[in-house]
């Protein structure tokens, strides 16, 4: 098999003009033009009165062949006459302007998929019917999000994460309140002004005091969830001369004072650290760090900060935030690589990469996307000082389609797998859910958040950017094949591909009417859904950028089995043990990330595209929108 996919020019928008067929007059002119034979044909006698024999004849025929038969009436009847006429040449007229007709010009070449996915669009914009449909289906996401948060009211509020079935709270995320801030931005967006006034109020009287006594927490989701939140809500209640989605909860000040209280506190992180690697565990109360009891950071961890510790720096003007973020990175650009890939651990007291395991599932992931998103972020610009991330991220997307790229038997699914055992080593075909953040990635870092119409028509697409589009919506439907495969059209934590080396007998995702049930293989270990939003916040990407309905639809059925098999009647949401039998066994677990990416998304899916551009927003892993200043005050 070839490492790299066969990706083809079919998927170029060509200019047709420059191919255009040259008429046979042009094609006779210019070769006498460019012999010299015209000249020294017109200069002879013999010459001369042929070609006034040649225009008596044309004259002849032109005068006295102008009629083409009786008049019929009808559209039907003249049709006929027309097609008579081409087949017997009776008139003389007809086989002339057959011979002198020009080529018709070729429309402009489109690949299979843009052939019916434009013109439905158009279809689908043109029609007040198919609106309705989104802007109802948009109310459903919306009426879910209540009902989430209705039960974590009830029976967690200002615990992290609400256990639905026992009706009950827990703190596993250092005891922070992780629901109410990952859920505030999402209320916001939504128009849930109930609910931006519960988390803003408690945010306002409970979050800071929180802060300063609390004891352990991750550096990582402290960061991307309650940092993150913050900022967001700052932003988009009317912040850093912001959008002011909501007149709704406390001033827009208690966000960002609140949000520097924690960073500073965070900041041990870096400040503890013998190299550029923050350790990976805080205790807020003290303002002390340490690193996690091996000894070692995740990848992903320690390169998905950078995001929010740089806007911090900007709303507030203190650029220590942004400046010890930020440190990381330049360190990391700095050690060895494989095609742009990395291991997933990395040591701070070395500063180097700790074993080979090369993946872009847990622990990996963030790292590829923050290499673009805070090139973005900076507005993206190739005179910026971080171009150097774009080309780290561009030389690690080829280095995933060489190496990590492959398809399933029998049926094709594109997929991307591991090398855990680096470079060198045996390729897996494991493909953690987690993995389905990049098609939304690639799509993004291929037209910069504008629409790929729009990207095509300016010209603004390398050819690697026309790859990485491919690739990210051939990954986008391998990724809602991981939902259909499955009884419940819910897809699993983890899954394997069939390959002509893999094979595992009896482990199908139970959907026997599926295509790919042969492709797809879900260990027993495996089965279960977190209700994780990758898939649907790539589905979102993927819509914005390409403007295909499909979709849509993906994540409307999407919603709808998250729906059937996870809503707990008392309230929230439950993760589930099984997807693969029905009814499934549930988790008793509402992640908080439900509220703050998975209903998000989905809502933004469905919502008019200026809603939260993504010319103008760059989404943090844990899916809060953050400004992209020149863009946000360009507008």
């Amino acid at each position: 098999m070839s490492n790299s996919l066969p990706y083809s020019m079919k998927d170029v928008s060509y200019d047709n003009a420059k191919f255009r067929q040259r008429s046979l007059y042009k094609v006779i002119n210019q070769t006498l033009l460019t012999q010299n034979v015209k000249r020294d044909w017109l200069s002879c006698s013999t010459g001369k009165f042929l070609a006034l024999v040649m225009l008596f004849g044309l004259a002849y025929l032109f005068l006295t062949h102008t009629s083409s038969g009786p008049e019929v009436s009808g559209g039907l009847a003249k049709n006929v006459m027309v097609n008579e006429g081409d087949k017997i040449n009776g008139d003389g007229i007809s086989g002339l302007r057959k011979f002198w007709r020009k080529p018709p010009r070729l429309p402009p070449r489109l690949s299979p998929d843009e052939k019916g996915g434009k013109n439905s669009l158009s279809r689908e914009a043109e029609n007040p019917s198919s609106r309705l449909k989104w802007v109802s289906r948009q109310q459903k996401v919306k009426d879910a999000f209540i009902h989430a948060w209705s039960g974590y009211k009830k029976h967690a509020m200002g615990y992290d994460e609400l256990m639905p079935l026992s009706q009950r709270g827990v703190d596993g995320l250092g005891g922070l309140g992780a629901t109410v801030v990952d859920a505030l931005d999402t209320a916001i967006i939504m128009g849930a002004d109930e609910i931006v006034s519960e988390a803003g109020s408690w945010i306002e009287t409970q979050l800071l005091d929180r802060i300063k006594h609390k004891g352990q927490v991750n550096l990582f989701e402290t960061t991307i969830r309650v940092l993150g939140g913050l900022l967001s809500a700052y932003h988009l209640s009317g912040g850093d001369e912001g959008m002011k989605l909501t007149r709704n909860g406390p001033k827009p000040t208690v966000y960002l004072d609140t949000a520097r209280d924690l960073a500073d506190r965070l900041l041990s992180a870096f400040t503890a650290s013998p190299t550029s690697v923050p350790y990976s565990d805080v205790i807020l109360r003290d303002s002390s760090a340490h690193p996690a009891p091996d000894g070692l950071s995740s990848t992903s961890e320690v390169s998905t900060l950078q995001l929010e510790f740089n806007y911090l720096s900007t709303v507030s003007g203190d650029p220590k935030y942004s400046l010890e973020a930020m440190k990381v990175l330049d360190h990391l650009k700095t050690l060895p690589k494989v095609e742009g890939l990395v291991p997933i651990y990395i040591s701070p007291q070395s500063g180097q990469f700790s074993g080979e395991n090369i993946r872009l599932g847990s622990r990996g992931d963030s790292y590829y996307e923050y290499l673009l998103k805070v090139w973005l972020h900076q507005g993206g610009s190739e005179n910026s000082n971080v171009t150097y991330l774009y080309n780290m991220y561009i030389e690690a997307m080829k280095g995933v389609r060489n190496r990590l790229v492959h398809r399933s038997v029998p049926n094709g699914l594109v997929f991307v797998g591991e090398l855990p055992y680096g470079s060198n080593g045996a390729f897996s075909p494991k493909m953690d859910h987690l993995v389905c953040f990049l098609p939304g990635t690639l799509a993004l870092g291929a037209t910069k958040g504008k629409t790929k119409e729009r990207a095509m028509k300016d010209n603004l697409l390398t050819f690697d950017d026309l790859e990485n589009l491919k690739l990210a919506e051939d990954l986008t439907h391998t990724c809602f094949q991981m939902y259909s495969v499955t009884s419940t059209g819910l897809a699993p934590e983890i899954a394997y591909f069939h390959t002509e080396e893999y094979s595992e007998e009896g482990l199908d995702g139970g959907n026997k009417t599926s295509k790919y049930l042969s492709d797809i293989i879900i260990k027993r270990a495996d089965t279960h859904n977190l209700l994780r939003p990758e898939t649907v916040e790539s589905l979102f990407v993927l819509y914005r950028i390409t403007e295909d309905p499909k979709y849509r639809e993906w994540g409307w059925q999407i919603f709808e089995a998250f729906e059937n098999y996870t809503k707990v009647d008392t309230g929230g949401y439950s993760s589930l043990d099984d997807v693969t039998h029905i009814p499934p066994r549930r988790r008793d677990k509402m992640e908080t990330f439900f509220l703050g990416e998975t209903l998000k998304y989905l809502y933004l899916l469905f919502s008019d595209s200026d809603v939260i551009s993504l010319d103008k927003f760059v989404f943090n892993t844990e899916a809060h929108p953050l400004p992209i200043k020149s863009a946000v005050r360009s507008s």
